[in-house]
């Protein structure tokens, strides 16, 4: 599916399921193949202060993807911390935390060349990532749950109750 078709879905949709993104492994990653289960997005950075975060999202990826949870990091350059190569983000990433949860390819998440998952967030949600980490949490239908900031560890008790609400219910 195009951008701008999913573009023009947007205006409609009031869940994630038309968003695709490219998988920095290869091939696509669709939310729409996570329904069923709750979804914890954050846009990330190697080059960034809140990078440590990465082994917390790994951490919450070991602890709950049996029970349902994904955990998905997008890289993203809009804020000039991330490497513009993705082998490199991938080898950074693989090396530093062996990271097993899914990832996308370098993504943009802000202003007008941002994902159209990102401008959905924006228009329906009023939430715009300010700085690199900023955590989305949706629901097992894709739904809009919570936002959170860069300081906020994944696995705060903030996080984790509302993920745990969510797989049991």
């Amino acid at each position: 599916m195009s951008h701008s078709s999913i573009l023009a879905n947007i205006k409609n949709n009031t869940k994630n399921e038309n968003f695709y993104f490219e998988s920095i492994d290869g091939g696509y990653i669709n939310l729409d193949d996570f329904k069923g289960s709750p979804v914890l997005i954050t846009n990330t950075a190697s080059n960034c202060g809140f990078t440590r975060q990465y082994s917390e999202l790994q951490k919450l990826h070991d602890e709950f993807s049996n029970s349902g949870l994904v955990v998905l990091a997008i890289p993203s350059q809009d804020f000039f911390q991330e490497f513009n190569d993705n082998n490199k983000v991938k080898n950074f990433c693989d090396t530093n935390f062996s990271l097993t949860l899914p990832m996308t390819t370098i993504t943009s998440v802000k202003g007008k060349d941002a994902h159209p998952f990102f401008k959905w967030l924006a228009n329906e949600h009023n939430f715009r990532p300010v700085w690199n980490f900023n955590k989305v949490l949706l629901d097992k239908q894709g739904m809009f749950v919570a936002s959170f900031g860069s300081f906020t560890n994944p696995n705060s008790r903030k996080i984790k109750s509302k993920i745990i609400n969510l797989l049991k219910n």
